[in-house]
C-alpha cells in the first residue's frame, strides 16, 4: 500500500532533519547554505508543502545530491539494435582477384 502525500512529505523532512542533525547543522546554518530562509527549513522538516527546488537546495547543501541519480533515465538498447552494432563492427578477411588475403589494415585503436 502507498503511503499517502501528508506522510511523504512527513518522511522527506524527517530524512532532511536526521541528516541535519547528523551534520551538526543548526538549522539556521542549514538554511543559509541552502540559500533558503530557516522558517522554510522548518516547515519542510515538519512535513510541510514546501517546493521540489527548496528539497534539492538542502540536498546541495548536505552534500546528497547523489541521491537524485535514482531519478535519472537511462538509455537502453535493445538487443536487436545491439546485435546490428556488432555486425556493422565485424570485419573479415578480404581476397584479391589472384586469392590471396589482404591485410587488415582498419584497427580497433
Amino acid at each position: 500500500m502507498a503511503a499517502s502525500d501528508t506522510a511523504l512529505m512527513e518522511t522527506i523532512g524527517s530524512f532532511i532533519k536526521h541528516h541535519r542533525l547528523q551534520q551538526n547543522k543548526t538549522q539556521s546554518q542549514l538554511a543559509k547554505e541552502a540559500g533558503i530562509v530557516r522558517s522554510t527549513l522548518s516547515l519542510l522538516e515538519r512535513g510541510q508543502n514546501t517546493s521540489l527546488m527548496v528539497f534539492i537546495q538542502l540536498l546541495r547543501a548536505l552534500k546528497l545530491l547523489n541521491l537524485l541519480q535514482e531519478f535519472q533515465v537511462k538509455q537502453q538498447i535493445s538487443p536487436l539494435q545491439l546485435a546490428k552494432l556488432e555486425q556493422t563492427k565485424r570485419i573479415r578477411a578480404q581476397h584479391n582477384s589472384r586469392g590471396e588475403k589482404k591485410p587488415n589494415t582498419e584497427s580497433d585503436w
